[in-house]
């Protein structure tokens, strides 16, 4: 049987082909929760092709997806897969690069393998259970020691409820820490990580399980480390993320105010 991070690997690079080939052309779109909250027919397309590929090796473990009918929580027993089609659909259908196709496995509601497409900028993130990789080659999270050098993303949603909290993040991003980014996909940014690119990423709030999942996996193959907000370790239907390099974690989570 194929290994689980291959399966994920091809999977997403399934979705990706799907993705790229809808890319910057007229398609349509629906409004989800809001109007920044969007779906286009090209996720459902990407993620039926994912389910597909994972069918295929693995048809009887269970699939969370963000779009249609599938399951939206992750099983606290036995195999089953997280998927997100395309996270940042936002970019997506204004053009930008910064949306990815992430497909995590897990077993007992805890990551065994992910794998993270980035098919506008040719770019494939994968971890098994130990090791974390892009494009092929072995990578690690950045060893930056002094979070006042750190560049960090807050990602995840911005609603009515925690605005004033992001506002608060972003100055003291600017003031005490060294520099910002907002990617505009969870993903993307998690990805970014573990590859050494971001040294941390912030989101406030109870997240979906296929924005966070499989780029928490890849940054703690890469030897990062992953929490809540008041420091235990970050789960699934954990509140609140902090995802870094693991060299300042607590000093940036005191410097954030959690």
């Amino acid at each position: 049987m194929t290994d689980r991070a291959t399966v994920a690997e091809e999977s997403a690079a399934a979705g990706a082909d799907v993705a790229m080939g809808m890319f910057e052309e007229d398609i349509e779109t629906e409004e989800k929760t809001s109007k920044t909250d969007v779906v286009s027919e090209a996720d459902a397309a990407a993620q039926d092709e994912i389910l597909d590929v994972i069918g295929e090796h693995y048809p009887d473990d269970v699939v969370v997806g963000e779009e249609g009918d599938t399951p939206k929580e992750a099983p606290e027993e036995g195999d089953a897969w997280i998927v997100d089609p395309i996270d940042g659909t936002s970019n997506y259908l204004h053009g930008f690069t910064a949306w990815c196709q992430a497909v995590a496995a897990v077993r007992d509601a805890e990551p065994v393998a992910a794998a993270v497409t980035r098919p506008a900028v040719g770019h494939t993130f994968v971890a098994d259970e130990d090791s974390f990789r892009k494009n092929g080659e072995e990578t690690t999270v950045s060893d930056e020691t002094d979070p006042e050098r750190f560049v960090v993303s807050p990602t995840l949603k911005v609603d009515d409820d925690n605005r004033g909290q992001y506002m608060s993040v972003i100055e003291t991003c600017f003031e005490e820490l060294g520099d910002m980014r907002r990617i505009g996909s969870a993903q993307v940014t998690f990805a970014m990580v573990a590859a050494g690119s971001i040294d941390a990423a912030l989101g406030i709030g109870q997240a979906h399980p296929w924005d966070t999942v499989a780029g928490v996996h890849m940054i703690r193959a890469a030897g990062g480390t992953v929490t809540d907000l008041d420091g235990n370790r970050w789960r699934h239907d954990s509140d609140g993320i902090l995802a870094s390099n693991g060299e300042a974690h607590e000093d940036v989570l005191e410097m954030l105010g959690f």
